[in-house]
């Protein structure tokens, strides 16, 4: 499975991919927010939030194994800030608190994502009136964050393919080679797609 078919919208056709693009947008910055400003001891109406999350979960007609994948790739990123509250005064229920407002709040992003087709969700944010700029740094990152993911996994498996050690520290020695590597090819591609648009007009 290639890296862009991974991160690509879910399966299944459930009536919450039939709702209005305006309104899952509306919804899930509600939900979001709501978590966001709820106190972290506030457990009854996190529930409430995790609840309503839930109920979407079922009409999105995703499959479980199919969200669980996405939010183990995002975990990392949510360990990395929980983290931080373990070592304060009662470290342990902080980061547990911590853990259950991040989840929740990308769990209302992926359903957003997953269930809306990306161009429909910039068409709203035109309409609100969104700075235009914005708006097009936003479309190209979408863009050509599948292009970067898809070029990542070719140096991924070509690297795989002259590789005869199996240890661990090498291949994390390796990871961190192809993650150089990209970053070097992604500024590279990004000044010549840049070139490419001031060439065209594009201001």
């Amino acid at each position: 499975m290639s890296a862009s078919h991974f991160m690509d919208r879910g399966p299944g056709r459930g009536p919450l991919h039939r709702a209005p693009a305006g309104l899952k947008l509306a919804v899930a910055l509600a939900l979001v927010l709501t978590v966001v400003l709820l106190p972290r001891a506030q457990l009854a109406g996190l529930l409430a939030v995790a609840a309503v999350l839930t109920g979407l979960f079922a009409l999105s007609g995703m499959g479980v194994l199919f969200l669980l994948k996405r939010l183990l790739l995002l975990e990392p990123l949510v360990l990395g800030v929980a983290g931080l509250m373990f070592f304060q005064p009662g470290g342990a229920r902080l980061f547990a608190q911590v853990m259950l407002k991040a989840n929740l709040c990308l769990l209302a992003t992926i359903l957003l994502s997953h269930t809306t087709p990306f161009t429909e969700l910039v068409r709203v944010l035109r309409r609100l009136r969104v700075p235009w700029l914005f708006l097009t740094t936003l479309t190209l990152m979408h863009r050509y964050l599948f292009v970067l993911a898809d070029e990542a996994e070719r140096m991924r498996r070509a690297r795989a393919s002259r590789t005869f050690t199996r240890g661990r520290r090498f291949q994390w020695q390796a990871l961190s080679s192809v993650v150089g590597q990209l970053f070097v090819r992604a500024s590279e591609r990004a000044g010549r797609i840049y070139n490419a648009m001031c060439a065209r007009g594009w201001k």
